[in-house]
């Protein structure tokens, strides 16, 4: 079905992201492409698509990629799109439609169908998919974790013959995560091929066929289902790799509203002018010393209510006090520093190491640089910031949040493309900015970071 024949590739000749990669995948397996943030997984799905070489100017590929007959390089993009369907880390680079309808039909509507064929597809959509909540709806409304099953549904109701899946799971609560892995399974049956590249495990114990295991861009190993379940825990650290089993455990409940020290909120509501609110009647508070972890289903109104803490959001009703005085908007500005879902949204200098010079004003070049050594993107400090991987790129965020010197820390989803490496260097960072009398609050669906980092639990 797909075929890697001794590819090596580089966006230039100086740097080489790809070095001879060999891989065979047969048609209906499912396939998963592991390892640590950069090691190659997304620019392996991009050979697959055809995004590359198609879409990359002056760049050097070698090698061979056939997919269902056809060579990749040499292909019409049309022709690939009929056969394979993708489903990027940011969902929103690739919806094409104000409204979710329209953009369940798009893919259909360029592939020629005809009316009634398109109303008969987009009801099986609907329907197997489950996702009646998310028709008619405005898309810069959705939830990220919305957009994210958005954009599995409008590649599902094309009907390809192979999905290629980009950490599918960055943005889903674990109801979302659930349905994913019932939805990929459904698939399976149905004779599809799927490559999902992905940090977060669990959910495809008993999914994937095979597991390929990058790193530095070269292909290390592929494992059975049977020898990836085998691999033993210090192993799979060492791997850069997240839990392949389900992580259990609790956390204790958030503090009740009026805390003198740190951080608190009463009878909060919020929402958007000339809508229904949101959330409502959240009460909790945020003390020095303990990460406190927000969670919640997709859409529940997570990232409403932190844009509200952070004063870029007036609460409906409610009061926001630190350390016992009343907070307004433009206080909880300066106080508060958010690293948001969508880290391209606050990335702007044309380096990594200008970015953090602009984020740390006050702090001495030795420090900026410790910084980004403790979250492993000293190698990256000419970088742009656009060119790094997801996962580094939400690292970078985070140095920024922490060189803005703000009491008040506030992240949305940290973790989405991180390893366990990285994830466990940005838990050990936080415990320690929690250490230093720094408030930390953390918007997450990741119960491996949540378990490993947080103190306790707001549930809304």
């Amino acid at each position: 079905m797909i075929s890697i024949k001794n590819v090596s590739f580089g966006y230039n000749s100086h740097h080489k992201i790809l070095r001879n990669i060999n891989l065979e995948i047969k048609r209906g397996e499912c396939i998963l492409l592991c390892g640590e943030s950069g090691c190659g997984k997304t620019t392996v799905t991009k050979l697959m698509n055809g995004l590359i070489p198609h879409f990359c100017n002056q760049c050097e590929l070698d090698g061979e990629v056939v997919l269902d007959g056809m060579q990749v390089e040499k292909a019409e993009l049309y022709e690939l799109a009929e056969s394979v369907g993708s489903v990027f880390q940011n969902p929103k680079s690739q919806f094409f439609n104000l409204d979710t309808d329209s953009e369940l039909v798009f893919g259909m509507e360029n592939q020629g169908k005809s009316p009634e064929e398109m109303k008969v597809r987009f009801d099986e959509t609907i329907r197997n998919l489950q996702i009646e909540n998310l028709l008619g709806r405005n898309i810069f409304e959705l939830s990220g974790g919305q957009k994210q099953t958005l954009a599995f549904a409008s590649v599902y109701a094309m009907n390809p013959a192979v999905y290629v899946l980009d950490e599918p799971t960055a943005n889903l609560d674990s109801g979302a995560v659930e349905c994913l892995k019932e939805q990929i399974g459904f698939l399976k049956q149905e004779g599809h091929t799927i490559i999902i590249a992905e940090h977060r495990l669990s959910f495809l114990y008993d999914l994937v066929d095979r597991a390929v295991y990058l790193k530095n861009g070269e292909l290390i190993q592929i494992y059975s289902r049977e020898e990836f379940h085998a691999i033993k825990e210090p192993l799979r650290k060492n791997m850069g790799l997240r839990c392949i089993r389900e992580e259990k455990g609790t956390l204790p409940k958030a503090l009740p509203a009026g805390i003198k020290k740190g951080l608190s909120a009463e009878g909060l509501l919020g929402g958007y002018k000339g809508q229904s609110p949101v959330f409502k009647d959240i009460s909790f508070s945020a003390v020095p010393g303990e990460i406190l972890a927000i969670t919640g289903y997709n859409g529940i109104g997570k990232t409403t209510l932190i844009r509200c803490l952070c004063g870029l959001l007036k609460q409906q009703q409610g009061k926001i006090w630190l350390d016992g005085r009343e907070m307004p908007e433009k206080a909880r500005r300066k106080q508060c520093f958010l690293v948001m879902q969508d880290v391209n949204h606050q990335l702007f200098a044309d380096s990594v190491w200008e970015e953090c010079k602009m984020a740390g004003k006050d702090y001495s070049d030795e420090a900026i640089r410790q910084e980004l050594e403790q979250l492993g993107l000293v190698p990256f400090m000419e970088r742009h910031p656009m060119a790094l991987s997801g996962g580094q790129k939400q690292r970078l965020a985070i140095v920024t949040a922490i060189l803005s010197g703000k009491p008040i820390l506030v992240f949305d989803e940290p973790t989405s493309g991180l390893d366990y490496g990285n994830m466990k260097a940005v838990a050990e960072r936080m415990r320690r900015l929690a250490d230093s009398e720094r408030i930390l609050i953390v918007v997450t669906h990741d119960r491996e970071f949540m378990l490993s980092a947080c103190d306790r639990i707001l549930e809304i």
